[in-house]
């Protein structure tokens, strides 16, 4: 079978002949000879019969397969390039001589036809001719016979055997004609076919990129057929995304096989440049600039294995059209990355979000936002960290990262990957490579000893099958967490899975894909520039080049190895040579040296081997890399550093390098990178700020890490200083006639250290044109706010302004805006300046300002503040406040949170409102993570301190505390201390002068403050507490108290919050008493209990008792009064204890004597005894008299209980319970007599009246009843009817009962006055229970409809047969109150009275029916319906009628009068002879002999054939 051929032999259907050996290459020319004579004479024999056919055997004459037995015969027709174009059909074979060549009986007949020719040339006779013919066709029809014989008999046997052993059918999947490349246009569509054989029926799946094509995702894209083992897979218009790898997956039981091809999609040149990112969507935005911005943006960012990690940004783009889409891409280290089972990617319209679902090392880097538009792209980069998962076992290294297969091959995959970060303490060992088949989950590790190589050889691959790998790596301490896996790599040889070259025609975009054809018989050359690739210890690759000649058919490669100093070569690959120019050498001696060369072969032989390699020693060639150079760190932010380093000399093959940092002292290295970076300069974030790190670098390759570099100099983590920011925002404050007052807003950066002054530069400005800057001060200015004088009035000038810092100064503003330089003389005051915000949180802020420079008329007297969103329009601004602050200070609140608010301020006079300041920059209402309040506390001296504590302080940051929001320079009220991160104010004699708003802001910081007021009644509670902090009382959790324990002992006690060192003293009417035998102390220092115990009281004990405690300098009491009538309660209940603890020594009572009502109205007497034995006796007495043991006596589990099933009044009585032993005895009593009893039975009577039912009502045939049921009914019981709350008078129309546990009220001919709320009460000696019901018209309706309802009485038959001709009269009674309404019915369908049907209501009593003259038609169900308000009945007969057809059928008279008769007997037997209901006889009057006789009797109509 062809199945059993290895996939290296196979390229289609065609088999190569380079792979045959000797014996192959003699067996396959003898196959060819044979089959060539036997084409010649089948096509002489086909050419002679007259028929035309083509003819291919799927097999070129120089490309049949070598193994023994035949191949399948193949039906596919083929071009000049083995193409397949189509099938054909083959001309129909015989038997095994038929199939080998002619059978003797046509050779015979050929001879005969020559001979019989030759005859006919010398001898013209018409006999013989026609006798030759007829042999001829005799034979032939004979021949035909006998082959379809033969046909049917082989059909049988093979059905025979297949049915016998089924598995000789099965065989692995093959595809008869594989996938093809396609290069395609763009919006073309592309088919993609594919012939698979197997059995069973192989699976067929096919794949894009690895991921299985879903045609339901994706409707319309994808179409997937199947048919007749022809699979295709239908991709519609195509697009860019549609550029990828796919393949087909065929597999059954007995194996997999793929087959790949690739899908290339083009555009046609001049639509758009191809260098450039193209648009998803084409759309023509002709003359319109777009400006894009990235905002929102996403920092440095840390992850650890495993999590998942969101990245995003918001993106404005101006103008925001809808239509329009830009390109979003994110990039990894300058690669773009596309989505993934690892990769997420997101665009929502504004916001591009790229999710990593499960963090890996392989996915740190550098991340970069591109938006491209038409009119440029922006870009955004962070980095992002990802640290190893936390290990299984600790101490454990690190795992590996990025794990690709190098080298993949038929046998082998070289799997290479890059050395972790952390080792876990101890050097790793070496490294574990497991491998996965894919479509499985099952992991086979591929080395038994770790490989400290990171490179190495998988073998044992099976061919043509697809693996995944994974590598863990093993220290001293245990087994890291496996690595993310590599791409699926299949195992197949290079050449077979290189892609076909193909060209595109662009005015169809038809894909032609061409081969050189190739020259036969010619042998190939040498191959070239042969070398050694790759060498190592376990494995040695070759690569070599083509011979030059093109066109040579099938080349393929034997490679020979020579171990130097011989002359001997040894081919490696004997039996099977590689199609693809590389190869890699196994089990090779370690340590010794080897030449190799290669030899080209084909089908026309085996060519001159090529120049040897140099000696080449089996070993690993690759060294690990030496220690990178000096490393230099230098300051970058408060939390990162920059470091740089000088390479690692002669690396060969380096991957690059790790970076670790560590806290001077701490002796603790931390990796700054998990993933190797390639160049000499990295920042490393994530530092402590302040802390002094040092840092080294190593350097990995594939044989290892390298020696750590020297240490670098220790550099402290902070913000690196340079010169502020420009600052902005100039405006004028004041103008007289030469001069002016300027003010300015702070840098947005002020370069990482405080800004010591500003320096202004002026210029006048003459028609338009500036002139040259002048310093307007050469010593810097410390205020924002500055008079620039020597100035000329009515001249024009602008400014600008430079900020400076230890740094130096900095670049200077852009210059203001053109200002004239003349007198203000209006009466209202100038604008207020240097706006600032602080204490910024979700719901409020604090704005600042300074006063205008410029008052106006008058002084200022107030202030308005106005606000407004930040992107809302100018109308928008609103007041903050209706009336004027004189404060320069205001806490704004009701903000929302998240939404952004510009603020200004305008000062008033006597005059008006003065012009508005410069509004702030927009302001988030945010809090900010770690944001801290200001706490006021009270320390155990009793000193008021308010403290504050700024979690991202810098080194520069310094507190600065204010009251009202005027920095406290005044330390004679208030002192401050700051400690690190803490800082607190302390006030030195807290009064009313204190009383304020207390502010602390942090410099150097996001605007790190916070506020406390403090008014006159929190001083106030403050003052409180530090008095109790300075003269401290013990915390008392509870009072003295006192309670009786067991025995009748009295404890006294209490529980205070007192300290291990506490001393307490007990005191008895002012007297100190001790330890002794009447009084035992007792102090439990863990939980603060202090106790003291007496066994018992005596009459002396009378007075008062105190416990006096005191820990250091704190002091406390409590005292307890035991006088008069409390003593004495005391005392007693103390000697009854005593008495009880006496009594429970023997056995004795838990829970005395008691009764209690089951649900079931049952009594039970029970108690609860203790302390018994197996001895111990119960005995039950009744007023004296022992109860005898059958009287439902049980003794179970310390409970004794006596049933009484029926109470009644003759269980009244004393009943009592005696426990004795030999320890002594205890009673129980239980009165049942006069109260007790009636407790009893009012309990009884409340389980009774609980367990009744809802009060119903029933209509009876005298009336109404109302009723409800009782789980239980005792006589004693008491029930009340009521009727509209007021108890009812019983008579002989009103009655009550009980039936059984039936409680009933009957009334008799209910009329309308009985309606209303009627109520049964059951007393149970308490509230009692009622039941109650509303009888409404309904009720009595319903009575009235069960006796006045309409009714039937009687007088219908059931059957009425009747002759034909003959009349029927039918009369029945209707009774009911109002009269009923009457109706006939036939079938289900009204009747009308007419002359064939006589309908009559007469009386309001009696109803009659009659057909005049009975007719076939007439037979069929009647029916009578009567109807009233009451109620509707109906009563229903059938009349059957027939064709008499003999007279001989008639009945006899005397039969019928003897039916009469006895009808009539029954009729007087069933009814009284006192009465006298109507009786009444039907016959067929106008008949002379009646047909039937019909009798009715007060309703019951009887009728007779006669």
């Amino acid at each position: 079978m062809s199945g059993s051929i290895p996939f290296y032999q196979k390229h289609h259907r065609h088999y190569d002949r380079g792979y045959r050996s000797k014996e192959m290459a003699s067996a396959v020319s003898q196959y060819q000879s044979s089959s060539s004579s036997y084409t010649a004479r089948n096509s002489s024999s086909r050419t002679s019969r007259g028929l035309k056919a083509s003819s291919y055997s799927g097999l070129e004459e120089n490309r049949l397969s070598p193994v023994p037995k035949r191949a399948k015969p193949t039906y596919l027709a083929v071009d000049k390039e083995n193409q397949i174009i189509g099938y054909v059909v083959p001309i129909f074979r015989g038997s095994q001589e038929f199939a080998s060549g002619f059978s003797d009986t046509e050779e015979a007949r050929v001879k005969e036809t020559a001979a019989y020719m030759a005859r006919r040339d010398l001898f013209t006779h018409g006999l013989e001719m026609e006798r030759s013919e007829q042999m001829s066709r005799k034979v032939a029809m004979r021949e035909s016979a006998e082959r379809i014989t033969m046909s049917k008999r082989i059909h049988e046997h093979e059905e025979y055997h297949k049915r016998m052993n089924e598995d000789s059918l099965m065989h692995a999947p093959e595809f008869v004609i594989k996938p093809r490349s396609h290069t395609v246009w763009e919006k073309q569509c592309v088919r993609l076919h594919c012939t698979v054989t197997g059995w069973p029926e192989p699976r067929v799946v096919w794949y894009k990129n690895n991921v299985t094509v879903d045609p339901l995702a994706h409707p319309g894209k994808y179409k997937i057929e199947s048919s007749y083992n022809v699979h295709s897979l239908e991709i519609n218009r195509c697009d860019f995304d549609d550029t990828a790898q796919y393949h087909v997956s065929a597999m059954n039981a007995k194996g997999e096989l793929s087959a790949f091809a690739s899908i290339v999609v083009k555009r046609f040149k001049g639509e758009i440049d191809e260098s450039l990112p193209a648009p998803r969507r084409k759309c023509d935005f002709y003359g319109i600039t777009f400006q894009t911005h990235i905002v929102d943006t996403f920092g440095v960012s840390f992850g650890r294995e495993g999590e998942t990690m969101s990245l995003g940004c918001t993106v404005i783009i101006y103008p925001a059209l809808h239509r329009y889409q830009p390109e979003v891409q994110w990039y990894r280290d300058d690669v773009l990355l596309t989505a993934s089972k690892w990769t997420q990617m997101h665009w929502s319209g504004d916001k591009a979000t790229l999710t990593l679902t499960h963090l890996n090392k392989e996915d740190e880097g550098l991340y970069t936002l591109r938006v491209a538009t038409k009119s440029g792209y922006e870009t955004y980069s962070a980095y992002v960290f990802v640290r190893d998962a936390d290990a299984e076992i600790e101490g454990a290294p690190g795992a590996p990262l990025d794990v690709r297969c190098l080298d993949a091959n038929k046998d082998y995959v070289i799997v290479n990957w890059k050395q972790p970060a952390v080792d876990g303490g101890s050097s790793i060992l070496g490294y574990f490579v497991d491998r996965c088949e894919v479509g499985t989950t099952h992991w086979i590790q591929c080395n038994d000893t770790p490989v400290k190589f990171a490179r190495f050889p998988v073998t044992g691959l099976v061919e043509g099958r697809s693996y995944i790998f994974r590598v863990r790596a093993v220290n001293k301490c245990g087994m890291s967490h496996p690595s993310r896996v590599s791409e699926p790599a299949a195992a197949m040889d290079p050449a077979d899975r290189a892609r076909m070259r193909g060209t595109s025609a662009p005015w169809t975009g038809q894909i032609i894909v061409t081969e050189e054809e190739p020259a036969e018989g010619v042998v190939p050359g040498r191959p070239r520039d042969l070398q050694v690739t790759e060498a190592t210890k376990n494995y040695v690759v070759l690569s070599w080049k083509p011979p030059g000649e093109k066109g040579l058919e099938g080349i393929m490669y034997y490679v020979e190895k020579c171990v130097s100093g011989t002359d001997s070569w040894q081919r490696v690959n004997t039996e099977i040579p590689v199609k693809s120019p590389r190869f890699a050498l196994f089990d090779l001696a370690e340590g010794k040296s080897y030449s190799f060369r290669v030899r080209c072969c084909n089908s026309a032989g085996v060519g001159e081997p090529s120049d040897p390699t140099e000696a080449t020693t089996v070993g690993d060639k690759l060294d690990i890399p030496s220690a990178p150079g000096r490393v230099v760190p230098t300051r970058n932010t408060d939390t990162s550093v920059v470091v740089s380093w000088e390479a690692s000399r002669d690396a060969k093959e380096l991957v690059g390098y790790y970076i670790e940092g560590s806290i001077v002292g701490s002796n603790i290295w931390e990796p700054c990178n998990n993933k190797p970076v390639k160049g000499t300069r990295f920042i490393c974030h994530g530092l402590v700020t302040e802390e002094t790190y040092v840092f080294r670098v190593r350097a990995v390759n594939a044989a290892g890490l390298s020696p750590c570099s020297q240490e670098s100099e220790p550099v402290e983590v902070k913000a690196a200083i340079a010169s502020p920011a420009p600052p902005y925002g100039i405006t004028v404050l004041e103008c007289v006639r030469d001069a002016m007052v300027l003010a300015w807003k702070q840098p947005t950066f002020i370069g990482g250290a405080d800004i010591v002054g500003y320096f202004v530069d002026y210029r006048e400005v003459v028609d338009g044109v500036p002139g040259k800057w002048h310093e307007a001060n050469i010593k810097c200015v410390s205020e924002r706010a500055y008079r620039v004088s020597d100035l000329k009035e009515n001249r024009k000038y602008q400014f600008q302004v430079r900020a400076a810092n230890m740094a130096g100064v900095g670049i200077p503003s852009m210059p203001s805006e053109t200002f004239l330089c003349e007198e203000w003389t209006i009466a209202v005051p100038g604008p207020p300046h240097d706006l600032q915000v602080t204490e910024v949180r979700s719901d409020s802020l604090v704005l600042l300002w300074k006063p205008p420079v410029y008052q106006g008329r008058d002084p200022v007297n107030g202030f308005y503040i106005d606000i407004k969103e930040a992107d809302a329009v100018e109308e928008a601004w609103r007041g903050v406040n209706d009336k004027a602050t004189d404060k320069k200070y205001i806490k704004v609140g009701n903000l929302k949170e998240g939404e952004s608010y510009v603020f200004r301020v305008r000062a008033q006079n006597k005059a008006g409102v003065g012009k508005a300041s410069d509004p702030t920059e927009a302001v988030p209402a945010v809090t900010k993570p770690g944001t801290k309040e200001i706490v006021v506390d009270v320390d155990d001296d009793g000193v008021i301190s308010l403290n504050f504590e700024c979690l991202n302080l810098t080194a520069d940051s310094k507190f600065v505390w204010s009251k009202d929001y005027e920095e406290i320079t005044d330390s004679s009220r208030m002192t401050m201390e700051t400690k690190g991160n803490k800082s607190k104010t302390i006030f030195n004699c807290p009064g009313e002068e204190d009383i304020g708003i207390y502010s602390c802001a942090v410099t150097h910081t996001d605007g790190a403050s916070a506020s406390y007021t403090l008014s006159a009644e929190e001083l106030k509670r403050l003052l409180v507490i530090s008095h109790d902090h300075k003269f401290p009382l013990i915390p008392l959790k509870t009072e003295l108290a006192v309670e009786l324990q067991e025995k009748g002992r009295v404890r006294f006690w209490l529980q205070a919050d007192i300290s291990a060192n506490g001393k307490v003293d007990y005191v008895f009417n002012d007297n100190r008493i001790s330890q002794g035998e009447k009084y035992k102390m007792n102090f439990d220092k863990n939980t603060g209990v202090i106790e003291m115990i007496m066994e018992s009281l005596a009459p002396s004990d009378e007075g008062t008792y105190t416990f006096q405690l005191q820990d250091g300098k704190a002091t406390n009491q409590s005292s307890l009064v035991l006088i008069g009538d409390v003593f004495k309660e005391l005392q007693k209940e103390s000697e009854f204890q005593r008495k009880e603890w006496f009594r429970k020594q023997g056995p004795h009572f838990i829970e005395y004597l008691s009764y209690e009502v089951t649900p079931e109205c049952c009594v039970i007497l029970q108690c609860k005894v203790g302390n018994i034995k197996k001895d111990t006796s119960a005995v039950w007495y009744k007023d004296g008299r022992e109860i005898k043991a059958d009287q439902n006596l049980s003794f179970t589990e310390g409970v004794l209980k006596l049933e009484i099933a029926q109470i009644s009044k003759k269980d009244a009585g004393v009943y009592e319970v005696v426990l004795k032993d030999d320890r002594g005895k205890d009673t129980s009593t239980l009165n049942l007599t006069d109260q007790g009893f009636k407790d009893l039975m009012n309990q009884v009577f409340w389980v009774i009246a609980n367990s009744s039912t809802p009060l119903k009502i029933t209509s009876t045939d005298e009336g109404i009843r109302l009723y409800t049921f009782v789980s239980y009914y005792n006589d004693l019981l008491q029930v009340t009817w009521h009727y509209k709350d007021s108890a009812i008078a019983f008579s002989d129309r009103i009655k009550s009962g009980v039936v059984g546990e039936q409680l009933w009220l009957q009334i008799t001919e209910p009329t309308e006055k009985d309606m209303g709320k009627y109520a049964i009460e059951f007393y149970d000696g308490k509230g009692g229970l009622r039941r109650t019901v509303e009888l409404a018209g309904q009720g009595i309706d319903a009575s009235n409809s069960s006796l006045n309802r309409a009714r039937v009485a009687g007088g219908l038959p059931d059957v009425v047969t009747i002759q034909e001709g003959k009349a029927l009269n039918l009369t029945c009674n209707i009774s009911g109150d109002p009269v009923p309404e009457v109706t006939w019915l036939k079938n289900e369908r009204e009747m009308t009275s007419d002359d064939h049907y006589i309908l009559k209501f007469e009386s309001g009593k009696f109803a009659s029916f009659t057909i005049t003259t009975v007719n076939t038609s007439d037979s069929g169900k009647y029916s009578i319906l009567v109807k009233n308000k009451y109620g509707t009945e109906s009563g229903d007969f059938t009349v059957s009628v027939f064709i008499p057809q003999d007279e001989g059928m008639n009945v006899s008279p005397h039969l019928s009068l003897y039916l009469l008769l006895l009808m009539l007997v029954t009729i007087i037997v069933t009814y009284h002879c006192d009465a006298s209901p109507p009786l009444s006889f039907i016959n067929d009057h106008r008949s002379p002999s009646p047909s039937f006789l019909s009798v009715d009797y007060d309703g019951t109509s009887t009728s007779i054939d006669l």
